[in-house]
């Protein structure tokens, strides 16, 4: 089972290399300065750009480990995600064309359906997909919570709204800009259609449905070429009733602070939330669980057609996880792996209302 500092060193290594290193075992925080106290000797000498030491996701990462480890998030840092959101989540990739789209982990089921026309084509909008409309989910559930109205304000200005959410407003330009994917993946999102289906077929064939608006409504003022550019009026949306009262229930709790070093990977923000979710109910019961990769492969990588390919990218991805939350505990296990009880990633407090 790795440790922080292991995780931390395997996302150093090949970008910044270690110091020598006694035969006794140093702690965590050790490695980390360490890491750091290397990758700033080598910035002051190494006539390259930094980028070619070490990537803007690895020094995010690290930033993120070194600040997790040594303080519990404020109540400033906390967000929250709805817990049937954390158990099935959106695509990772745009699913195009279809009439539906679904992922099913045990007896629940997500189902997305497309009911609103882009006025401007005349074809059905499409899907939310990505990481952008998971760091929205975020940012809308933690907002209901925290306000605990359906309406919430998004601001006066594009660039604004996006620090909210995580993003940068000056990354890039042209149709890839942050600007651009955040606009195009919040019309995808707030015209969805999202219904949440439980089926125990060992309980009389028991069927339960739950279809859903994300919006009711939604007024959005913001330029995507300017997203400086402030505006006479404030942008607005409000959240469907059915919608809001799902995703305020027993919300699962986490940490900004790993959401932004997390925010380039859909998996690794899907991995985050469900370990959070898992590791307080394995530690709830104080006993571990054995999930096989069949099943974490149904949850998060249904879109996989090679089961090889999918572990590679999971386990790229839960190394990730682990070094922003340093308290996780997974175990290797034939055919899967065994999460252990441990400390949860944010204060008990925090958990108090989930089931």
């Amino acid at each position: 089972m790795d440790s922080a500092g292991d995780i931390l060193r395997q996302l150093a290594q090949g970008a910044v290399k270690a110091t020598k290193r006694k035969p006794a075992r140093k702690t965590d925080q050790q490695i980390l300065s360490e890491a750091n106290a290397s990758l700033a000797a080598k910035r002051a000498t190494h006539p390259k750009p930094e980028t070619s030491l070490i990537t803007r996701q690895q020094s995010e990462l690290i930033e993120a480990a070194s600040q997790i480890m040594e303080a519990w998030p404020g109540r400033d840092e906390l967000a929250y995600m709805a817990k049937h959101l954390v158990q099935v989540t959106l695509p990772h990739s745009d699913p195009g064309e279809v009439p539906a789209w679904t992922r099913t982990n045990g007896d629940l089921t997500l189902v997305i359906t497309r009911t609103n026309l882009d006025v401007r084509s005349g074809k059905l909008i499409g899907y939310p997909y990505g990481t952008i409309p998971r760091l929205l989910l975020y940012w809308l559930t933690s907002e209901a919570v925290r306000t605990k109205q359906r309406t919430l304000k998004l601001g006066n200005s594009l660039s604004q709204f996006m620090r909210e959410v995580g993003l940068n407003p000056e990354t890039g330009g042209g149709k890839r800009s942050d600007a651009v994917r955040l606009k195009e993946q919040m019309n995808r999102l707030f015209a969805a259609t999202i219904s949440f289906q439980y089926a125990n077929l060992t309980q009389g064939h028991f069927e339960q449905r739950l279809n859903m608006n994300v919006t009711r409504r939604t007024q959005l003022w913001w330029n995507p070429k300017d997203p400086n550019q402030g505006n006479l009026f404030e942008s607005w949306i409000e959240l469907g009733e059915d919608f809001f009262e799902s995703i305020t229930s027993s919300p699962v709790p986490v940490d900004t602070r790993a959401l932004k070093a997390l925010n380039h990977s859909a998996l690794a923000l899907d991995l985050y939330g469900w370990a959070t979710h898992k590791t307080y109910s394995v530690s709830r019961r104080r006993e571990p669980q054995f999930i096989s990769f069949k099943a974490l492969q149904a949850q998060f990588g249904a879109q996989y057609a090679d089961s090889r390919d999918f572990k590679k990218k999971f386990h790229i991805a839960l190394k990730q996880v682990q070094a922003v939350f340093p308290q996780l505990k997974v175990g290797k296990a034939r055919g899967g792996l065994i999460v252990h009880p441990s400390r949860p990633s944010v204060p008990v407090h925090a958990l108090k209302d989930l089931p």
